[in-house]
């Protein structure tokens, strides 16, 4: 069996742990019980070959979570497309990954909704985790344990340029630096550009993405943990991005692009990124995925 799972692009800016997108750049999984542990990469990205693998992981909650006897193992081989501590949800990939793998193993007993709660109890939040399992643009928040979301179709003429640079972050360090409180007109401020934010993409509405993207709780205190960042988001915003935001806890900067000029915007841009000496960043343009994870039929 064979999981295909979407990267995330988190937070959109405004939308700090709530707002998140599920993208056209995909992990794959082989997935199967087995009487022992085998598990691989079919690339050169090195993963966890136990019982530590998150993939892995995830499924043994899924079968304990369903009262079901654990396997003594399994075979597990991972196509690692999403690249790690990007900011591009590539645990929440293996989250989903092994969820989405467990519950066809055992005969699809849980519903998708059930599956994002179990994978926001996994992952602490469920700003990543809910596009990848649903697919589309979500809005979520959880209550007693229970994620409560919303997916949004995303508007035709939108594109996302995900600017990829050659070094990881850790959420973990990117979220030690956040403020514990906020003032409140922090706090209304970003609750507005959120609301916002996620009406526009929905809607179609270009004028409003440039004020629906400011944030105050996140993007000013990890631009400084993020060398090119400021100067990748200049560069997009003098080449045509409507939005520019980090992606997830970083270090990707995403860009929301018209998809009419996409062509345009990457050429230039790609010429401009060894002009400006920061050819250490990657661009890479993708597409809104509107389906999540989900097992390919072979």
């Amino acid at each position: 069996m064979k999981i295909r799972i979407p990267a995330t692009s988190a937070n959109i800016g405004s939308g700090f742990d709530a707002l998140g997108i599920a993208l056209t750049m995909y992990n794959e999984v082989e997935f199967a019980e087995s009487d022992k542990w085998e598990i691989t990469s079919l690339d050169d990205v090195e993963v966890p070959t136990g019982e530590d693998n998150l993939i892995a992981q995830s499924a043994l909650r899924l079968y304990r979570e369903c009262g079901k006897p654990e396997p003594k193992g399994f075979r597990i081989a991972q196509s690692n497309v999403i690249p790690m501590a990007r900011g591009l949800g590539s645990s929440s990939a293996c989250v989903a990954a092994g969820l989405i793998g467990a519950n066809y193993l055992l005969g699809k007993p849980l519903s998708r909704e059930e599956l994002v709660n179990i994978a926001c109890a996994i992952e602490g939040h469920p700003d990543n985790v809910t596009p990848a399992l649903l697919g589309g643009l979500t809005s979520a928040a959880v209550e007693n344990g229970r994620v409560y979301a919303v997916t949004l179709h995303v508007a035709d003429k939108f594109r996302f340029a995900a600017f990829i640079p050659d070094f990881e972050l850790k959420t973990s360090l990117a979220r030690s630096i956040l403020p514990v409180s906020v003032p409140r007109e922090d706090a209304v401020y970003n609750l507005s550009r959120s609301a916002l934010m996620a009406g526009s993409l929905a809607t179609g509405n270009v004028e409003n993405l440039r004020v629906a993207v400011q944030d105050k709780l996140h993007q000013p205190y990890r631009l400084g943990l993020i060398p090119g960042a400021k100067d990748i988001f200049a560069l997009s915003y003098e080449y045509g991005s409507y939005a520019t935001y980090i992606s997830g806890a970083g270090p990707t900067v995403m860009s929301i692009i018209s998809r009419r000029h996409e062509e345009e915007f990457e050429s230039e841009i790609t010429a401009q990124l060894n002009v400006r000496g920061l050819d250490n960043w990657r661009m890479v343009i993708l597409d809104v995925d509107s389906r999540g994870a989900h097992r390919v039929r072979q």
